[in-house]
This record gives structure tokens, C-alpha cells and sequence, in this order.
């Protein structure tokens, strides 16, 4: 257990914004209620968590003024007083010194909340947001989810969305994204993308769920493929083990994926959880699980490495902003 304590850990999605939006009473840092703490991000060792700006639990129908509210929330209560630096740029990621502390990115998860309106995308990028989620489960104004079963792709003002993107440095995530949506972004984006929060479905039939021709497609751009922690998304059984994780980081790996490879846990999104994998904390014992079978080079690129090389090569660099 010693030397997986001192293993670093990215995770590329979880809800708590969400959650303390919707339940103002709920606290970061003391964390009753809530799977992601401040405490528990220290005791996993995670160095980095992207928190996801999730609208669909707030309003029946997303507003901008609600990822305004989430930003705010980030601001003051986990870059604020929950103590986590707040990861912008490409200069702050290739910064060894700042890569030591405990950091934190933002992320939107489905366009629903800016309504259509690029300006608002603008202003959501001004203020520090750097991953854009294009759609939840269902279809929006820019494309269609993944449970839409016309499955149609992005609609005209949606690729308008994917040109912006490319041209501001917004990084896009297909986790949700319908399948026809997947591979017209394949084509139309010259960034590569990430899946934050999706699975293997050789492995797991799932429809949320990446095919082997995604998950080789994803590898090709160079993208990241984020293994997460729901339950019925990793296998179908009664009670899902992180040891049955294992077959989906063996899955990817034999599409040749092991450089693509990360973790997106998705904690405060789920109400049930993986025995052993129930809150970042638990992070340290995955890795202990991680290594009696893998290489450490490999468990911390999957970890970490993989994540933080994403990251140092293509966020946004502040050099080159206006």
C-alpha cells in the first residue's frame, strides 16, 4: 500500500457541481452528502479533477444563468476555499511546480445550458471552462444524444459550436454524444476530442458505451478514453468489484489504447457505486489493485500520465490568446 499512496491521480469527470448547486447546505470540505471532498481528493492523491458544470438535475429545462451559478460554485467553494488551484492553460499544466498541488478544471456536460448561443460558449471559455460535453443523453440544439434513437448528428448551428471550438482551443467530449454525432466530429474537428466518462462495449453492451471502431478512432486522433466508475456501465452482475474494471482497461489496451487510457469516475453523479471504488479516496487501493497486475509505467500513465500529457499538449496556451 506505500508505494500506491504516492501514486498521482487524474479523473476526468464528477457532478459535484451539481449536487452543491441543487443543495446549497452541502459542504467541499467537511463533505457529508457529497462522494468528492477536499479530504478524500487528498487522501486518493488526486492531483487533478475535472468537475463537470451538469444542468438536467437543477431545472427541467438548462439555463445559462445555472452555469454561471456553477461557476461561481467552483470559484468560491473548491478553487476558494476548497483550496484546488484552477487549471486553464497550457502553461499552468507543463508547470512542474504547480502540477505538484492539488488542481482543479472545469468542464460543461451538454451545450443545453448555453442556449443555443456562441457567445455564451465565449464567455463560458473567458471564465475558465475548457472541456465541452455537446450533449447530455438526449438531443439538444447542437447535436443529438446518445439515447435519441433517430440518432441523428449535429445540427447546422452545432457545427458552427465545432468550428468555434477548434478556432478558441475548447477541448470537445463525446461521452453521451450519439454515435452519429461521433463520427461526424471525427471528421469535422481538427482538435482531437475525449470520451470523459465511457466504457468499452465489447465489454459492457451499454448504449453510453464506446464500439471497438470508436474506441480505435479515438486512439487515431490522439484523443482520451476516460474508464468510469457507474456500475452497470463496467459490467452486469449484482455486485460490480473494481476488479471488473479490469477486462475494460484490458479491452482498450488490445485495441492499442494504452496511451489513451484515463479515468473519469463520474462520483456525484451515480447512487450506486463500485465496491472499493465508492469516493476518490478509495483511489489509492485501485492502484494497489492496478499494479499486481500491470507494469507501474503503464498504471501511472492510466492514472495520471496519460492525462497530464493530454493536457500539456493541447489545452489552450495563454500565449496565444488575443
Amino acid at each position: 500500500m506505500g508505494g500506491a499512496k504516492r501514486l498521482e491521480v487524474a479523473d476526468f469527470h464528477c457532478d459535484v457541481l451539481s449536487k452543491l448547486q441543487a443543495s446549497p447546505d452541502l459542504d467541499f470540505e467537511a463533505g457529508a452528502g457529497l462522494d468528492v471532498t477536499a479530504g478524500r481528493l487528498a487522501a486518493g492523491n488526486v492531483k487533478l479533477q475535472v468537475f463537470a458544470i451538469y444542468l438536467s438535475a437543477v431545472r427541467g429545462r438548462a439555463k445559462f444563468e445555472d452555469v454561471l451559478g456553477q461557476i461561481e460554485l467552483f470559484r468560491d467553494k473548491i478553487a476558494g476555499t476548497g483550496g484546488l488551484q484552477w487549471l486553464r492553460w497550457r502553461e499552468e499544466a507543463e508547470d512542474q511546480a504547480a502540477a505538484a498541488a492539488h488542481r482543479g478544471l472545469l468542464s460543461l456536460e451538454g451545450a443545453d445550458g448555453l442556449e443555443g448561443n456562441l457567445y455564451y460558449a465565449e464567455l463560458c471559455f473567458q471564465l475558465g471552462v475548457r472541456f465541452l460535453g455537446i450533449t447530455w443523453n438526449y438531443a439538444n440544439w447542437a447535436a443529438d444524444g446518445v439515447l435519441e434513437t433517430r440518432n441523428g448528428g449535429f445540427t447546422e448551428k452545432g457545427r458552427e459550436l465545432i468550428s468555434w471550438c477548434n478556432t478558441s482551443g475548447m477541448l470537445m467530449d463525446v461521452s453521451h454524444l450519439s454515435p452519429a454525432g461521433f463520427w461526424e466530429l471525427t471528421e469535422r474537428s481538427r482538435l482531437p476530442f475525449i470520451a470523459s466518462h465511457s466504457n468499452a462495449a465489447a465489454v459492457c453492451s451499454h448504449p453510453r458505451n464506446l464500439s471497438d471502431e470508436q474506441i480505435k478512432a479515438l486512439i487515431a486522433i490522439d484523443g482520451r478514453m476516460g474508464l468510469t466508475f457507474v456500475p452497470w456501465f463496467v459490467s452486469d452482475v449484482n455486485e460490480v468489484k473494481a476488479e471488473h474494471l479490469l477486462k475494460h482497461i484490458e479491452h482498450v489496451c488490445s485495441l492499442g489504447g494504452a496511451g489513451h487510457l484515463v479515468f473519469g469516475s463520474d462520483f456525484d453523479g451515480i447512487d450506486r457505486w463500485i465496491t472499493g471504488l465508492e469516493h476518490p479516496g478509495k483511489y489509492p487501493e485501485f492502484a494497489e489493485l492496478l499494479l499486481r497486475y500491470y507494469p507501474e509505467q503503464e498504471v501511472r500513465g492510466w492514472l495520471y500520465g496519460n492525462a497530464q500529457s493530454f493536457l500539456c499538449t493541447y489545452l489552450p496556451s495563454k500565449a496565444s490568446m488575443p
